[in-house]
């Protein structure tokens, strides 16, 4: 390969950068300002509608850094974007740098970031890490609609090493992430089996529109599945998630409990709701 079209090809590389970073800062700034005083989570998620589906987006560096992506979403990221742009629009912030901020408090423990480790990496390590920051809280009542109990036992990280970019690059950061896993195993926290995510008065009165959804799974060594947003219809219970099926940022069309019973290892769900 030539000199010459080794510049080239750094030269459309950084411009891709700066685009990507600008359409970022763009999207972000014009839907913090356009939004209404009562923009709540579930608003800023349909602004993300039908953007892609694309897994991994946060592992583009050797080292951790912040990685700011509101083109490709997966899952996780769209949860933590949205709920930074909720944030902002809460107390009254437009700028950019303001939603970096949030999404910097959002992903990594106690909003510091130090390395890949420092990344809230299982959805159950996030809920309590957010819970003790103030941000949000998990509905654990009433009883008679959170009728399982979730015990977790977490080792898929640790056990899966080489399948992470970071960890098989800095196996020096795998028993880390083993002690971490060792926490947060044993923990107990009630869920809504998948049969019974029925259209009921409990049950709307239990998940609020915007609660983020958290899938329990059977899947050994894991937590959560899957995430995504609560909406009512009149039928009853949807998610508004990053699909890996559909490839892209989508309101189910079926309703949330048929979308679990199609799922042979998803068992339940665990609802999350932002405080204000």
């Amino acid at each position: 390969m030539t000199r010459q079209l080794l510049l080239l090809l750094s030269i459309l590389s950084l411009f891709t950068l700066t685009a990507n970073g600008q359409s970022d800062s763009l999207f972000v700034e014009t839907a913090l300002r356009n939004a209404p005083n009562d923009a709540d989570e579930l608003y800023f998620a349909r602004l993300f509608l039908n953007r892609p589906y694309v897994a991994h987006t946060l592992e583009v560096n050797d080292k951790e850094q912040l990685v700011v992506n509101t083109r490709q979403l997966d899952c996780t990221t769209l949860v933590e974007n949205v709920v930074a742009l909720t944030r902002c629009a809460r107390g009254g912030k437009t700028s950019f740098d303001a939603f970096r901020k949030n999404l910097l408090k959002l992903r990594y423990r106690q909003g510091r970031l130090t390395d890949y480790t420092s990344r809230l990496h299982y959805f159950s390590d996030w809920i309590n890490d957010k819970t003790t920051m103030g941000i949000v809280k998990e509905v654990q009542q009433p009883a008679t609609v959170f009728t399982a109990e979730q015990t977790l036992s977490i080792n898929y990280m640790s056990t899966h090493a080489k399948a992470y970019k970071a960890l098989a690059a800095q196996p020096q950061l795998v028993p880390i992430i083993a002690r971490q896993e060792h926490d947060l195993t044993g923990r107990k926290y009630r869920y809504i089996p998948k049969n019974e995510v029925i259209d009921s008065p409990a049950l709307r009165k239990a998940i609020h529109n915007g609660d983020i959804i958290a899938i329990t799974c059977s899947k050994p060594g894991l937590d959560i599945a899957h995430l995504g947003f609560a909406v009512w219809r009149k039928d009853g219970l949807h998610l508004l998630n990053a699909s890996q099926i559909h490839k892209k940022v989508v309101e189910e069309p079926m309703t949330l409990g048929n979308y679990l019973k199609k799922h042979t290892t998803h068992t339940g769900i665990r609802v999350v709701r932002c405080l204000r």
